[in-house]
Parts: C-alpha cells; sequence; structure tokens
C-alpha cells in the first residue's frame, strides 16, 4: 500500500510592489497554520517518507514551520524543492506524481491549488470540493507503481485543516460568546445557547485528536450547560430539564478517562518524575495506548445520527417558550436562597474533613463549590472576591483530584505483566512521591475558613 499526502501552503500575503507570485511569504496566520500541521502530519506518518515541497517561497515557509515542531526528525534532511511543483495545473501535477520512482512507498506534497484540490478530487471523488490554505488530505493507494495510477484508485484516509488541529487557530472561528444582558432570562438563555453551538463546533477537534485543548473546552461547555441547567433546576420546576440534563452528564462522563490521560501526559512532558527514561517512555507509550480505545468510542458516538438529533433537541429545548417561563421566575431572591443553602452545605462538608477523610470526601467538596460557582454566575455581576475565592478553592481541590488519577494511572501500568520489579518500584516510590504532594494540598483545604456570602 502507498501513501500519498496533499498539503497546501499555510496562509500567505498578497503579492505588492515588484513582489512576483513566486516570493510571497506567510502572515502570521499562516506562520501559526504550519506549525499546527505538523502533528497532524506526524500523526499520519506523512513525514516519515519522501517530501516534496514547490520552490515558491510559501511552500518553503509552510515547511520550515512544520520542521520547526519537529526538530529531533531532521526534516531538512531528506526534502527535495521542486520546481515542478511550483503549478496551478492539476494534468502537470498527476504526469507529475506518476514520474515518481517506485521506491517511494510515502510520499508528502506540499503545493499550490486549484491543482492539490482538482488531483485530489480525480483520486477519488469523495475527497472535499476545497482545500483551505494549510489544509492536507491523506490517501491511501495500491502497492503497484506510481505510473499505473488511476482515475478513482485512492482511499481517502483522512484530512483536516489547521482550524481542526489547534484549538487557538479554531477561536477565530468559533461562536461568539453573548453579549452581556441585564435581565435574568435572556442572559441565562444566551449563556446556554452559546455554550450548545461551542459543543457542536468542537466537535471535528474533539474527533481529530491533535489539540487536547478542543475536548477539554468540549467537556467544559457540556458541564456547565448541565451546571446551569441545574442550578435553574434547583431553584424552579421546569418540565424535560431533568431528563436532558442527565443526557449532558452522560455525555460528560465520555470524556473524563481522556481528561484525566491528556493531563497525566502534558505533565509527564513538562516534569522530571522520578523514573529511569525507559520507564518513563513506557509509562508513555502505555498512556497513550489507553487514550486509543476511549477516543475511537467517543469519535463513532459523536459521529451517529442520534448524537446530532440530541444536540438539536437541547438547542430546540432551550428556546422553547416553557424554558423562558421557567427562567422568568429566576429572581435575585430565589436565586440567592438556594445560593445561601449550597454555602451552608459545603461550610458543613469542609468542617467535617479531617487529616484521615477519604479522597472521596474532597472530590464531592470539589463538586459542591463548582455547584457554588455556576449558581452565582446567574447573577448578572457577582462580586469579583466572591468569585476569586471560588476559583481558588475549585483549584485547591481540582488539583488534588488529578492527584489521584495520576496514582490510579501509575498503579494500573504498574501491574502490567510485562514491567520489571525495577520498573514496579520506581512506580512505587513516584506514587509515594504523589501522595506527599496530595497531604499538602489536603492541609491547605483542611486550613479554609468558612466560604462567605457575598451578599
Amino acid at each position: 500500500m502507498r501513501h500519498l499526502t496533499l498539503m497546501r501552503h499555510a496562509k500567505a500575503k498578497q503579492p505588492h510592489g515588484d513582489m512576483t507570485d513566486h516570493q510571497r511569504p506567510l502572515r502570521k496566520r499562516g506562520e501559526r497554520q504550519a506549525a499546527a500541521m505538523a502533528h497532524v502530519l506526524q500523526r499520519w506518518q506523512a513525514l516519515d517518507g519522501k517530501i516534496f515541497v514547490s520552490t515558491a517561497k510559501r511552500t518553503r515557509e509552510t515547511f520550515d514551520g512544520i520542521s520547526s515542531q519537529l526538530l529531533t526528525h531532521h526534516l531538512a534532511s531528506h526534502v527535495l524543492f521542486d520546481d515542478a511543483l511550483y503549478t496551478f495545473d492539476s494534468e502537470a501535477l498527476l504526469t507529475w506524481l506518476k514520474a515518481l520512482p517506485d521506491k517511494a512507498e510515502r510520499v508528502l506534497v506540499i503545493g499550490h491549488n486549484p491543482a492539490l484540490i482538482e488531483l485530489a478530487r480525480w483520486l477519488n471523488d469523495e475527497a472535499p470540493h476545497s482545500l483551505p490554505t494549510g489544509s492536507a488530505l491523506h490517501f491511501t493507494l495500491p502497492d503497484t507503481p506510481w505510473k499505473a495510477v488511476e482515475k478513482g484508485c485512492a482511499v481517502l484516509a483522512g484530512g483536516l485543516i489547521p482550524e481542526t488541529a489547534s484549538y487557538s487557530l479554531f477561536q477565530r472561528l468559533a461562536p461568539n460568546p453573548p453579549d452581556p444582558q441585564h435581565d435574568t432570562v435572556s442572559r441565562i438563555r444566551d449563556l446556554l445557547e452559546h455554550q450548545s453551538r461551542m459543543i457542536g463546533a468542537l466537535k471535528p477537534g474533539v474527533m481529530a485528536g491533535i489539540d487536547s485543548e478542543f475536548l477539554h473546552q468540549y467537556r467544559v461547555n457540556l458541564r456547565r450547560s448541565r451546571a446551569v441547567g441545574e442550578s435553574v433546576l434547583a431553584i424552579t420546576k421546569v418540565p424535560g430539564l431533568k431528563k436532558m440534563l442527565k443526557r449532558l452528564k452522560q455525555r460528560a462522563q465520555a470524556t473524563s478517562d481522556l481528561r484525566d490521560l491528556d493531563v497525566f501526559l502534558e505533565d509527564l512532558g513538562k516534569t522530571q518524575p522520578p523514573l529511569s527514561a525507559s520507564t518513563r517512555e513506557g509509562l508513555r507509550q502505555w498512556l497513550q495506548c489507553c487514550q486509543r480505545v476511549p477516543h475511537h468510542t467517543l469519535c463513532q458516538q459523536l459521529s451517529t445520527p442520534e448524537y446530532a438529533e440530541e444536540l438539536q433537541g437541547w438547542q430546540s429545548f432551550i428556546a422553547s417558550d416553557g424554558v423562558e417561563k421557567a427562567l422568568s421566575k429566576l429572581s435575585p431572591k430565589r436565586i440567592q436562597a438556594v445560593l445561601d443553602e449550597r454555602i451552608a452545605r459545603h461550610n458543613e462538608d469542609l468542617a467535617a474533613l479531617s487529616v484521615d477523610s477519604p479522597d472521596a470526601n474532597l472530590h464531592e467538596l470539589r463538586k459542591g463549590v463548582k455547584r457554588i460557582r455556576y449558581l452565582a454566575d446567574l447573577y448578572p455581576e457577582p462580586p469579583e472576591p466572591f468569585l476569586s475565592e471560588l476559583k481558588r478553592r475549585q483549584s485547591l481541590l481540582g488539583d488534588y483530584q488529578d492527584l489521584c488519577a495520576r496514582q490510579a494511572w501509575l498503579d494500573a501500568f504498574s501491574s502490567g505483566a510485562d514491567n520489571t520489579p525495577e520498573q514496579r518500584i520506581e512506580c512505587s516510590q513516584w506514587h509515594a512521591a504523589l501522595e506527599t504532594q496530595k497531604q499538602k494540598l489536603r492541609k491547605k483545604v483542611l486550613a479554609l475558613g468558612p466560604l462567605v456570602s457575598h451578599r
């Protein structure tokens, strides 16, 4: 089987003055696009074979942007800049493709439209009709000579745009947040509608699995939607809302392990845990393997018609007259009454904690803080000192939970049959070090005073 990846150069400046088309450099946005696509190409193994790049400045700089993200790969040593790829004619590009040496099993081409997209459509008519700047398409072809390539012979194995590979780039296209509204009904409805739009817009990035921030933000918007809904439900009855919130909870729970794995892997790359290089690499690979199954399952769920219907149903529910009627009952006085109850419960749970309390008690305390935080957000302008204190407690308890999750994954790795006694000892020592960190955080939690209402 052969692999062919077609990538269009990243966003370039328009020519001005005496500048020719061939001399057009990348814009700053183009530089960010190229950097974002580096890990896409790495995942597709598109950089493991032959790399052919047009001699135009914008394609050269696109390659440079990719190479700069993967310095250890030494990509500059096996790239060929070819004048023949500075073409906009798909027939010329096809002729070039058919002249490739048969020993080239993996080929990456960084070139220009419309030649690239027309060739892609010739290879497989299911390819998209457009190829935005910085985007790439991955095809598999039969293991026959390149000169034997025929129309429709390729299988489209993947395709991504930079905005799907990078959350920071996606933000330029993300739905705009709602404008602050003074009346409670408009403000809460706009908030829920914005979050539902974000859930839908984040889906491609979640499925791509390149930038973990997509999954994090997807999870955040699901949980915030549920939290706001639960806060409303705690104050007034809304027919049908409880059922809707149950589905949101299930969707968020499907991302729980993936989120913990992402955090652990990110921390593993930033810190120096007390592990040998071989154990650390083994743990990293094991964690990545643990990601694959739940991510595949999540992608399958997000691709079903039922999921699309469910999301549309939530959006329609938010816009319904029943929700508007229920929201109209959310007076500041009623919100404050429920908020006071939650603060009192939090203070009771905090006072009941001790150095011997199980981890689960601290996890429940964290959930209570989040419920208070989202309920406080129903106010038009909650006092900043009160919100800051809630965020501080939420962060402290969140860090504690992350350490617990890290210990659980470390124990699961350590118990693997392939690990040596030396590796198990290393893991046990790190587990103990994490426990020390937990105890420091636990002392900080126990030292917290009662949470005071913002009134």
